[in-house]
């Protein structure tokens, strides 16, 4: 099949800029691409990059847009690199659209979705309008300020939280192990559901790199055989082959997985699936474009659940896609962050909207 390639790049300021220890986010970068084939259909995708991951970086991305030209066939298409993962996810999504993959049936009608809190203090002043508004997970990012002063801050969070919900502590790998022992220490008898990334190591690069970063997942493991808080692995996630790595290595933990930055989401959650792996679907702060497909294989997902805190049938843990409204320019938003998620708000999302709103 022969489609016509276009691609258009963005640079969106968000409208509240998103701090964590990677350091301060006040826009989101990416493209988005599309195929149409010969008889006018048309399907889009995202690539959004996060290069301090260790993704491919978004000059990189355009770079190879470029080099497709205006039409590519099935087989041009599939010889973008695999180590430009986002991009062969973004192509792979927009491809969808013809074979009718993009439609796949939901394994649930709704998903809890947890509270995205903001580092520091200012988290305090969130949690009790969130909670009222039914939110029962929330997640907030740390390892951005003082150790101490943030300790500090987790025992005032769990008291201000609601009978029953549970807190995710998000550390972006910014801790080593004395000070990821220090916090897990103090989660052990205190509602955290897990403690997401507490190191993390560069991907790659010179043989130093590779060594550090062999040293950081060797810690991890221990760190997670080692404390009764369970940990989640997410920059640690970046393509297929992370993926199996860590089912190979037994993770006994937590896989966030961010659709937007595999290369084979399908491939990626069918090891996933067969590891009986504990999963949560979660943003990269991606536009509507691919929050749409990433939504959608959270919905499909019919792997590991958890029972319901207040008895019922069993319902997926709490999608970590909390974030809107993000963009100061709300077309680009996914659906209002509420305390669950249909799934029919995500066949809503309009696609085509987002690539007019480029033009």
């Amino acid at each position: 099949m022969r489609f016509r390639f276009q691609f258009r790049r963005y640079l969106l300021p968000l409208r509240v800029a998103v701090r964590t220890a990677h350091g301060v986010w006040s826009e989101r970068e990416g493209l988005i691409v599309r195929l149409e084939n010969e008889a006018g259909i048309a399907g889009c995708g995202e690539a959004a990059p996060i290069p301090a991951f260790g993704t491919e970086t978004v000059d990189e991305v355009e770079a190879a847009c470029r080099d497709l030209g205006e039409w590519a066939d099935d087989a041009r298409l599939a010889s973008v690199p695999a180590r430009l993962a986002c991009l062969r996810n973004g192509i792979a999504t927009a491809r969808a659209a013809f074979a009718d993959t993009m439609t796949a049936k939901a394994a649930h009608k709704f998903i809890g979705v947890a509270a995205l809190l903001p580092a520091g203090r200012a988290a305090l002043a969130l949690v009790g309008p969130k909670a009222e508004s039914g939110f029962r997970v929330f997640k907030w990012k740390v390892g951005v300020g003082d150790v101490a002063d943030e300790l500090s801050l987790l025992d005032d969070l769990c008291a201000a939280l609601p009978s029953g919900a549970t807190l995710r502590l998000d550390a972006n790998g910014a801790w080593d192990r004395r000070r990821a022992e220090r916090w897990l220490e103090r989660c052990a008898e205190r509602p955290v559901e897990f403690v997401e990334q507490p190191c993390f190591a560069p991907r790659g690069g010179p043989a130093e790199g590779t060594a550090r970063r062999s040293r950081d997942e060797d810690l991890l493991l221990g760190l997670a055989n080692d404390w009764p808080t369970p940990i989640a692995l997410d920059e640690s996630l970046i393509g297929g082959g992370d993926i199996e790595r860590w089912v190979g290595a037994g993770w006994p933990g937590v896989f966030v997985v961010k659709p937007a930055l595999l290369g084979d989401v399908a491939g990626a959650l069918a090891q996933l699936a067969k590891a009986r792996a504990h999963v949560v679907f979660s943003s990269a702060l991606e536009t509507a474009v691919g929050a749409r497909a990433a939504l959608r294989a959270a919905f499909a997902w019919p792997g590991e659940v958890e029972p319901a805190r207040s008895g019922g049938s069993p319902q997926p843990r709490a999608l970590g896609f909390g974030v809107w409204p993000l963009f100061a320019d709300g077309r680009f938003d996914g659906p209002a962050a509420a305390p669950f998620l249909r799934a029919e708000d995500v066949e809503r999302i309009n696609v085509e909207a987002v690539w007019t709103a480029l033009s």
